[in-house]
């Protein structure tokens, strides 16, 4: 399998903070990642060339971005997170190899054992074993692995919020969000928009019909059938720390059998919630939140136990920093370097494709 980066987009040095109407619109955004400027002006109250400007901004200081990836359904294909533990001296030198990997798709550096999570995509429980973990194993400086295997996502980085819009803001934007179902098999043409929209999820039919070389009209069709198809999921992130919460913490537990969906449930409605997923393994149920600062995880922990009735949390982790979050590289204060490595293979999940 050969591993491409696509070229990063132009950054400038610096930072910049988020006000209150830079997080309105990445609220929206996260809501409707490819909404136009001028559908989000009347909910904003804001003209376009000031939503657009604004966004710009923020994109070019690495600081908020749309990308798209591969849904992660285990119903398709297959999602584990990994624990990776280092030899001495040797973590950096591991996640660097690790993170030109395109099965590994999110790359968190832990404060304690684990050294290294991963987030991987397979196409296959075959592609999974025979090619995804002997390649990680072999990377250097991989000392031992922990998997599990994710059995049901009930939510993740693409349903987390930042609250800075009001119900009506909410739901207005969320008209927007709604695509055309497409049932159909994709042509294979429609495949070569992914890399490109993995690299800018807000990627318009002109841009992409410069890039790839064809019509307007053409592009147009091929995305409106990829956007249906329900292949990708289409989010809108943000430098973690720039964002008000600088730190993450993962929780292995143990949820009673039969009581998963409910408990997936009563977490949704925590606002701090970035994975919830059912899994395989010694534990069976993983959680990772966003906190604003250390002394939340004690809190974080409390919450759990009060909304998860029987919960037992088996091992907490708190994150030292995100390296690659699906697919997207990241500096050391959470801002994107613009550089993308491309999804796994696709040729496993051909079923999509005509």
């Amino acid at each position: 399998m050969e591993t491409r980066i696509l070229q990063p987009i132009s950054l400038t040095e610096g930072s910049v903070a988020f006000s209150e109407e830079d997080l309105a619109l990445l609220h929206a955004l996260q809501i409707a990642p490819r909404a136009a400027w001028s559908d989000l002006a009347d909910v904003l109250d804001a003209h376009p060339a000031t939503l657009a400007r604004r966004w710009e901004r923020m994109r070019s200081s690495g600081l908020a971005w749309v990308t798209a990836h591969l849904r992660g359904d285990p119903a398709a294909m297959v999602l584990a997170f990994v624990d990776v533990e280092c030899e001495l001296g040797r973590r950096e030198e591991a996640v660097a190899a690790l993170a030109r990997l395109p099965e590994v798709q999110t790359i968190d550096i832990g404060s304690s054992h684990p050294d290294i999570s991963l987030t991987v995509f397979a196409a296959s429980i075959l592609d999974y074993a025979e090619n995804a973990v002997p390649r990680i194993a072999a990377q250097p400086g991989v000392l031992r692995m922990d998997a599990h295997l994710c059995t049901r996502l009930h939510a993740g980085g693409h349903t987390w919020r930042l609250a800075a819009l009001n119900r009506a803001q909410i739901a207005a934007v969320s008209e927007l969000a709604r695509v055309e179902p497409f049932a159909g098999r994709l042509p294979p043409a429609a495949l070569d928009l992914l890399p490109h929209l993995s690299l800018d999820g807000r990627a318009t039919a002109a841009e992409l019909s410069r890039v790839l070389g064809r019509s307007a009209a053409t592009v147009h069709r091929q995305l409106t059938r990829v956007m249906g198809s329900g292949l990708l999921s289409f989010r809108c992130e943000v430098a973690q720390a720039r964002a008000g919460y600088p730190v993450a913490c993962k929780w292995l537990a143990k949820v009673p059998p039969g009581q998963h969906a409910a408990a997936a449930a009563a977490l949704a409605g925590l606002r701090n919630i970035r994975l919830a997923a059912s899994t395989t393994g010694r534990t069976n149920f993983t959680i990772m939140m966003w906190l604003r600062s250390v002394a939340d995880v004690m809190t974080g922990e409390l919450t759990l136990r009060e909304k998860v009735p029987g919960i037992e949390l088996v091992e907490s982790v708190v994150m030292i920093r995100a390296v690659k979050r699906v697919g997207v590289m990241l500096r050391a204060d959470g801002t994107t370097t613009g550089e993308v490595v491309s999804a796994p293979d696709l040729d496993p999940l051909t079923e999509l494709v005509d």
